[in-house]
C-alpha cells in the first residue's frame, strides 16, 4: 500500500478509536450515575459537561480540583443545588470520567 492511502487509513481508524473511547467513557459516566444529574450539552440538576470544560478550560490542576469536589461534593460553584459527596465511584473510572468531561 503505498504512502498516500496509507495516511487517510491511518487516520480514520484513529478517528474511529477515539470515538469508541469517547463511548466507553461516557458509559462509565452513566454506569456511576453522573448521567443523572448532568448532560453533555445542556443543563440539567446540575451544569453540563461541555459547561464544566469551558470554566476549567486551560487550568493544569483541573482534573484533581475536579477529583476532590467530586468526591467532597458541593454548593454555590453552579447554584444552590447540592453536589452529594461521589465516594462510590473508583478511582480509575473517576480520573476516566473526568478526562472525558475535559474534552469536551
Amino acid at each position: 500500500m503505498n504512502a498516500t492511502r496509507l495516511i487517510p487509513l491511518t487516520l480514520s481508524l484513529g478517528l474511529l478509536l477515539a470515538a469508541g473511547q469517547a463511548a466507553a467513557d461516557e458509559a462509565t459516566a452513566k454506569t456511576n450515575g453522573c448521567l443523572a444529574c448532568h448532560a453533555v450539552d445542556k443543563k440539567m440538576v446540575g451544569p453540563s459537561f461541555k459547561s464544566i470544560a469551558s470554566k476549567h478550560k486551560g487550568e493544569a490542576n483541573a482534573a484533581d480540583k475536579l477529583a476532590a469536589s467530586v468526591r467532597a461534593g458541593g454548593k454555590g460553584t453552579w447554584g444552590q443545588v447540592p453536589m452529594p459527596p461521589q465516594a462510590k465511584i473508583s478511582d480509575a473510572d473517576l480520573k476516566k470520567v473526568l478526562a472525558w468531561i475535559l474534552a469536551q
